[in-house]
C-alpha cells in the first residue's frame, strides 16, 4: 500500500483558505498513492469554537474530501469539526474514491485545552478494511493511551492525525515509536507545522514507522508531502518470526 502524509501550516479558522492550500499540495499525488492522510482539524486548526465552525456530514469539508478522493483516485483521511444531533465531535473522516465514508470520533479529548467542554467523546474504535489491509485510525491525544489502541483486531496500520505542539515533540516521537513496536504494525503519525492563534508552535515530526520501530520517513518544521510504500509481506514475515502479539493480555475495555 502507498500512503501519503501531508504536513501543512494551518490557517486559523479559515476553511476556504485551508482547503485551497491542501488541494494544491495533494494535486501531484493523483493516481500515485492509495491513501492521503491530513492532520487533525485540517480545515480549521485545533479550535475550541465548534459553535462557529462545525458542519454536518453533508457540509463543505466532507464534500471536499469526497470530491478529492474521486479526483485523485485515493482515500482522503483527516479530522473535521462535525455537528450531529446537537453535539460537536472531533471526527476523523475516511473518504474513499467509491464514495464510501467511515468515521471515528476522537475518544480521548484534550482536557488541558478544554476540548472535553466543547466536544463529545467517541465511544467506538474503528477498524477499516481496505485493499487487503486492516487500518486503525485515531486522533492526536489518543496516542497517550495504549490500552485504547492495543492491537486486539490484528490490524496492520495504526494512524494518528494530530495538532501536537513543539513543546511536547519528544513525547510525540517516543510514543509513536512505542505504539508501532508494541502493536507490531506500521504507524502513520501526521502532524501540522506553523503557529496557531494561541501562540503554540508546531514542528510537525510527521512520521511513518515500521513494525520494528524503524523510521521510514520524518519531516520537521517544513510543509511536506511524502509517499511511502508499505509491504504486507514484510510485516507478516516479521510477525511470523517474532510473534509477540500471541502473548498479549486479554482484557475488555469498559467505556
Amino acid at each position: 500500500m502507498r500512503v501519503s502524509t501531508v504536513q501543512a501550516n494551518l490557517i486559523w479558522e479559515d476553511k476556504s483558505a485551508n482547503l485551497a492550500h491542501f488541494e494544491q499540495m495533494i494535486f501531484p499525488l493523483s493516481g500515485n498513492t492509495d491513501v492521503i492522510f491530513l492532520p487533525e482539524m485540517f480545515s480549521t486548526g485545533f479550535s475550541m469554537s465548534p459553535q462557529h465552525l462545525a458542519e454536518p456530514m453533508t457540509g463543505t469539508t466532507v464534500r471536499w474530501m469526497k470530491q478529492q478522493a474521486v479526483a485523485l483516485s485515493s482515500v482522503i483521511c483527516g479530522s473535521v469539526i462535525i455537528e450531529e444531533n446537537g453535539a460537536y465531535f472531533n471526527r476523523l473522516i475516511w473518504a474513499q474514491p467509491d464514495g464510501q465514508l467511515q468515521h471515528y470520533d476522537k475518544r480521548h479529548l484534550f482536557t488541558l485545552a478544554g476540548e472535553h467542554k466543547a466536544y463529545q467523546s467517541g465511544q467506538k474504535k474503528l477498524i477499516i478494511e481496505y485493499l487487503g489491509w486492516k487500518i486503525c485510525p485515531m486522533v492526536c491525544y489518543d496516542l497517550r493511551f495504549p490500552v485504547w489502541s492495543r492491537n486486539k483486531e490484528e490490524y496492520d496500520i495504526l494512524v494518528y492525525v494530530a495538532n501536537w505542539p513543539h513543546t511536547r515533540s519528544h513525547h510525540w516521537k517516543s510514543l509513536s515509536m512505542a505504539r508501532a513496536i508494541e502493536n507490531q504494525c506500521y504507524l502513520v503519525a501526521v502532524n501540522r507545522v506553523g503557529e496557531d492563534a494561541n501562540g503554540l508552535h508546531y514542528q510537525g515530526d510527521t512520521s511513518v514507522i515500521d513494525y520494528a520501530g524503524k523510521i521510514l520517513h520524518t519531516a520537521v518544521d517544513i510543509e511536506n508531502v511524502t509517499t511511502v510504500e508499505l509491504s504486507k509481506e514484510k510485516l507478516n514475515n516479521f510477525r511470523d518470526k517474532l510473534n509477540f502479539l500471541a502473548d498479549r493480555d486479554t482484557y475488555e475495555v469498559v467505556i
